[in-house]
Order: C-alpha cells, then sequence, then structure tokens
C-alpha cells in the first residue's frame, strides 16, 4: 500500500495531462485515520464519476462496540454515518472547479426508512464507506490542483466529522445527535 504522500507526488506529476492519466492513480493509499481506496477512474471529465472508499479501523473510528454489536444497531448506525457524510458533502460538493462532473462528490442520498445499504458497512474490521468523486478537468486535461483539494482537504474534514466518534461531541449541537 501507498502513503498519502505518494498520492500527492502522482497527482502533481500527471497535472496538465490528458485526462486518462488519471487512471495512474488507481489503487489504495493510507492516509492518518483511514485506507483510501481509488477503485474505479471515470473516462472523461463527463462521464459518471470515479468510485472510491474509506476504511477507517474500529480502533480509529473510536465507535463504542455497543452501537454496532447487534444487528440492528449496526443498520442504524450505518445509515446514520452514511446521512451524515452525504451532510459532510453538500458542504463541499462542486467547490472544486471544472468541466463536466468535476468537483462532485456524491455518496447514496438515503430515505426516511433506515435501511442496510452498500455505502456505509461496519464489519469486524472497521467502517467501510463507498462514494463518488468527480474528478477535475479543463475539458479533456487534468486539473490536478482541484483534485488535491478534494482528496487532501475536503474528504479528510468530511471523514473526521463523520466517522470519528470523538468529532460527534462537537456535532451534538448542531444535528441533535444524543448519543
Amino acid at each position: 500500500m501507498k502513503r498519502s504522500s505518494e498520492l500527492l507526488d502522482l497527482l502533481h506529476s500527471i497535472d496538465r495531462k490528458s485526462y486518462p492519466a488519471y487512471k495512474s492513480l488507481a489503487g489504495s493509499y493510507q492516509f492518518d485515520s483511514y485506507i483510501l481506496s481509488i477503485d474505479h477512474v471515470q473516462g472523461d471529465p463527463f462521464a459518471s464519476p470515479s468510485s472510491l472508499s474509506v476504511e477507517i479501523p474500529h480502533r480509529l473510528a473510536g465507535f463504542p462496540e455497543h452501537l454496532y454489536k447487534s444487528s440492528c444497531c449496526r443498520v442504524a448506525l450505518e445509515d446514520y454515518l452514511t446521512r451524515l457524510l452525504y451532510a459532510r458533502f453538500q458542504d463541499f460538493n462542486f467547490k472544486a472547479k471544472g468541466s463536466g462532473k468535476s468537483g462532485l462528490l456524491s455518496v447514496s442520498r438515503c430515505g426516511q426508512e433506515i435501511l442496510s445499504r452498500t455505502a456505509c458497512e461496519i464489519t469486524e474490521k472497521g467502517i467501510t464507506a463507498r462514494f463518488h468523486v468527480g474528478f477535475p478537468a479543463f475539458g479533456r486535461t487534468i486539473n490536478a490542483g482541484e483534485l488535491e483539494k478534494i482528496l487532501f482537504q475536503f474528504l479528510p474534514k468530511s471523514v473526521q466529522d463523520s466517522f470519528l466518534y470523538r468529532s460527534w461531541t462537537q456535532m451534538r449541537g448542531k444535528n441533535g445527535f444524543s448519543g
């Protein structure tokens, strides 16, 4: 597995190249509190956005075991975490500029039902969140600076606010969570 600094170096090396050079970013990268996986890279800025995921081990996420031990509690927590990530992504959506779907940050939008979803999964190892990102471009030329903003500013803030239990104490007043 590569380090986040290697991802940054790769980004800088492909800046202003043809859009297909983004495919070289596919793989897994270790960040401070999670592993970022770039699972599928879109073919051009007008195609369906790239598929990414983050894995946060339980020891770093810090959620008490009783919140995910039983099936019904786990599903409820997964649903709630998906809703939190969706809300955080709304703060950053399309803040990175470019053509087509550049700067899009999206995760499954939850309805009123609490359901098991593939967007967030809690296993014995930790929490996995799956989402989509529109990799930024000028036309069909890579805009690495804007993707750097997404992957190194917007995403870490979203992960911290959504998937680290210690952040929840700061959010209690904002969204009514009292657990």
